[in-house]
């Protein structure tokens, strides 16, 4: 799916990395070079990231054909992307409602394995970058930011776009990875009961993947790519962002720091080097590899000093200690060395320490302390973990506790209250099944878990799990599920995509909810929302099973996207004028139409009777908003059939607002001194001189394919 454009990469070693399949077939990237001879070279260490002159090595994937030969240390042409270009995609036999239900039929309240499914889709449906059609379960998600990192000449597209903007802010979606493996290492059985393992597996390299090329060499990481303030005045589809906004990447460095984003992915590195373990051991060392770099990074820093393009939207008010601690307690599991082990625990102690908050991008100690509790057996770990849970069950022993809602949701606060309560359900589920919980409160912490998990799914009567059961949130705030075409969340009314599996953020304290796209508070979605849901309703099916449904998808039937309107401007005994309007309103998926072109059909029997030729029609334009016109074309010379043809290739219509996804156009043709006949030509059928009306009996065609209308 991709437009073409040439660019020159001077490169000392001319690089390809090898693709290898995994699951749902996703791109591994990074992990070998390969020479002219097609030997494979080891990737270099990320210690050593530059080459011979010391300049920074850029992993570029070559994803297109080479236009020049593949001479070593001479310049290279690579056909990359300008803008995405989507059209459409293979899924196979997918649907939305499945083929019917497979595997354990489950025992608890809730099918917690379908519940599963679908939370790991909404990470699918999240993707940014370039979209691998072969395995793709979605037929409105398209590829989309391939230039991301251009402006510092580094390929940083990949990752997941964070909520419903279209930033990739890399604290969250660093702690939302690593939570993801985490859940792996705590039951990988259950994923692979349930025949979710490949997708999460899937989901966690996705994000790894891209973190790595933001990881381009030692003491240098790119946090964040596209602007918040820039992202969030536009609302659009993420296939059509980097047309309508400029998308800066962002970095720290040694000179200017941020040690909790830096470790924050140091710990996603880790959790996924050690669940790629054992399957795929050159990929887990890559990503170690990078672990260890940006720990080292982050701890001979620490300091968010330069950590200030998120401020506002992913402020990190815990500091970086607790990031320290999350990152060394993964590199101690993924290594076994102790040297890690102690940094864990060192670091620990001078994070926050506070009980009465949860598990989230910003505070990741109490995850530290729940696994160091495991690992050492320690009572101060036990203790903080406990005194936590106690506080959102039965109550600290001073008596403090968590508010709770009428309908029995632990409330923590107003932004995403779901997000909170279901994650720290999974923290519960989790440690309750540990030897070093206290056994009087294993049963206590394991029915919080579920208690929470069910109210999410439904004990209300709504489940604020999009997708999931009868009655749930249809106008979540998300750009892309929303659809709109002309820059504004409220047109249309209705959402054009069902966001399967996003978990909204939920009710206030008095169970009050309201589904409205506006409500970014409670209506929201966000990949750190899912992430200890997804863990949670792992750990669900861990215990109570549940089925999946077969050949399930977010495939949707497609409405018209691509059109023309169009009625009789003003005509007369010689001429006719056409006002007509051409819209792209693409959502199946979003895209920038590419060489798209209006033709209107006329029969020109009238003027060859009258002894003159095509040559003799006068065409003019009284408006253009876009558009060449390229006069008329033969159709059918027999029959004297011909078209006026308007061409739009040089044009970028896209859904991204009312100046972006229509162009209006204003032609008159003229038989001088002769007749024109309307009602013998083709496209005329159509037309109204008192309104605008459908342009059926005109033809749009894309690429040369026709997509709306007709030809005679």
């Amino acid at each position: 799916m991709s437009g073409k454009k040439l660019f020159k990469i001077v490169l000392p070693t001319l690089i390809i990395f090898i693709i290898a399949a995994v699951g749902l077939g996703v791109i591994i990237s990074g992990s070998k070079r390969v020479n002219k001879m097609g030997k494979t070279k080891k990737a270099p260490s990320v210690n050593n990231l530059a080459d011979d002159n010391g300049q920074a090595f850029v992993e570029e994937e070559i994803v297109d054909s080479l236009v020049e030969e593949e001479v070593e240390d001479e310049t290279i042409f690579i056909d990359r992307n300008a803008i995405a270009q989507s059209g459409p995609l293979n899924t196979g036999n997918l649907t939305e409602a499945g083929d019917g239900y497979e595997g354990i039929k489950g025992t608890g309240d809730y099918n917690y394995g379908e519940a599963l499914q679908k939370s790991l889709l909404f990470y699918e449906l999240q993707r940014s970058g370039d979209i691998d059609e072969s395995n793709v379960r979605c037929n409105w998600r398209g590829d989309s930011c391939l230039n991301d990192g251009a402006d510092n000449g580094l390929d940083l597209s990949g990752g997941w776009f964070d909520a419903g903007d279209n930033v990739k802010f890399n604290l969250p979606m660093a702690y939302t990875a690593s939570v993801l493996a985490w859940s792996i290492y705590e039951d990988k059985d259950a994923y692979k009961e349930a025949g979710q393992l490949d997708y999460a597996m899937a989901n966690i390299k996705w994000a790894n993947d891209y973190f790595i090329k933001c990881h381009p060499e030692d003491n240098v990481y790119y946090y964040q790519v596209g602007n918040g303030s820039i992202d969030h005045s536009w609302w659009g589809p993420a296939e059509c962002v980097e047309t309508a906004t400029e998308r800066p990447s962002y970095k720290v460095t040694k000179d200017s720091p941020g040690s909790c984003v830096v470790a924050e992915t140091a710990a996603s590195l880790a959790a996924c080097s050690k669940v790629y373990e054992g399957t795929d051991d050159e990929y887990s060392e890559l990503c170690l590899e990078h672990a260890k770099s940006l720990f080292k990074f982050a701890e001979d820093t620490k300091s968010d000093a330069g950590y200030t393009e998120a401020n506002g939207f992913y402020t990190s008010n815990s500091g970086f200690y607790d990031e320290l601690a999350w990152a060394g307690t993964w590199l101690y599991i993924a290594t076994g060395e102790e040297e890690y082990l102690d940094k864990a625990e060192e670091y620990y102690s001078q994070a926050c320490q506070d009980y009465n908050w949860a598990l989230c991008w910003d505070d990741v100690h109490i995850g530290a302390a729940t696994l160091l509790a495991n690992i050492t057996g320690d009572k101060k770990y036990k203790d903080a973990v406990e005194t936590h849970l106690d506080y959102w069950t039965t109550g600290t022993s001073d008596g403090d506790r968590i508010t709770y809602t009428p309908e029995g949701l632990a409330w923590l606060d107003t932004w995403g209250s779901l997000r909170y309560a279901t994650t720290t359900a999974y923290v519960a589920s989790v440690y309750s099944t540990y030897d070093c919980c206290d056994k009087a409160k294993k049963d206590t912490y394991w029915n919080f878990a579920v208690s929470q998990c069910n109210y999410a799914l439904g004990d209300t009567g709504f489940s604020y799990q999009i997708g999931f059961g009868n009655n749930y949130p249809m106008a979540p705030h998300h750009r892309t599920a929303q659809g709109s075409y002309v820059n504004n969340m409220n047109e249309p009314a209705e959402h054009r995509h069902t966001l399967y599996g996003a978990l909204v953020g939920g009710p206030d304290a008095n169970d009050g909810y309201v589904d409205e796209v506006s409500n970014y508070t409670t209506n929201e979605v966000a990949c750190d929302y899912n992430a200890g849901f997804t863990g949670l309703l792992a750990k669900m099916y861990s215990e109570y099973h549940g089925e999946t449904l077969k050949d399930f998808g977010a495939v949707e039937q497609p409405e018209e996207e691509i059109s023309a309107e169009a009625c009789v401007n003003v005509d007369g005994q010689d001429f006719i004028e056409i006002r007509a309007f051409v819209y792209n309103k693409s959502a199946w998926p979003a895209r920038v139409a590419k060489n798209l072109e209006m033709r209107y059909y006329v029969d020109l029997s009238e003027v060859y009777n009258e002894g003159k030729t095509v040559d003799d029609i006068e065409i003019t334009t009284n408006y253009m908003q876009g558009g060449v016109v390229n006069g008329l074309v033969c159709q059918d010379e027999d029959n004297h059939i011909y078209y006026l043809s308007v061409d739009f290739s040089e044009d970028k219509i896209y859904p991204g607002g009312q100046d972006a996804y229509k162009r209006e156009v204003q032609i008159r043709m003229r038989n001088p001194e002769g007749s024109w006949d309307n009602s013998n030509d083709p496209s005329y059928a159509c037309l109204s001189s008192s309104e605008i009306v459908p342009a059926s009996t005109f033809a749009l065609f894309e690429d040369g394919e026709l997509v709306y209308g007709q030809e005679p």
